[in-house]
């Protein structure tokens, strides 16, 4: 969770302090808000968490995919997949 006191920076800190910031992000796994001209402008998080944010992300689409299909009536009883499987690998 970001604290608005301690996860939002300027620019300019970044640029002087990046070390510093790179180290407080690993360490403390929350994202940091890098504004310019007083306006957020990026994030910056450890790829780890980014890593987990995309495979978030793409655990809904999959999900929403089956959602979809279940409601169009695009689904398999458990015996027409093992036929279905059956099948191919014959």
């Amino acid at each position: 969770m970001i604290n608005l006191v301690e996860d939002i920076r300027p620019i300019s800190y970044v640029k002087s302090h990046t070390a510093e910031v790179m180290k407080l992000v690993r360490e403390k796994n929350n994202p940091m808000v890098i504004t310019q001209n007083g306006e957020a402008k990026a994030v910056l998080m450890d790829v780890k968490q980014y890593q987990n944010i995309i495979n978030a992300v793409n655990l809904m689409k999959i999900l929403s995919i089956g959602e979809k299909d279940l409601k169009n009536g695009k689904c398999y009883t458990h015996d027409e997949l093992k036929s279905k499987i059956k099948t191919i690998l014959d």
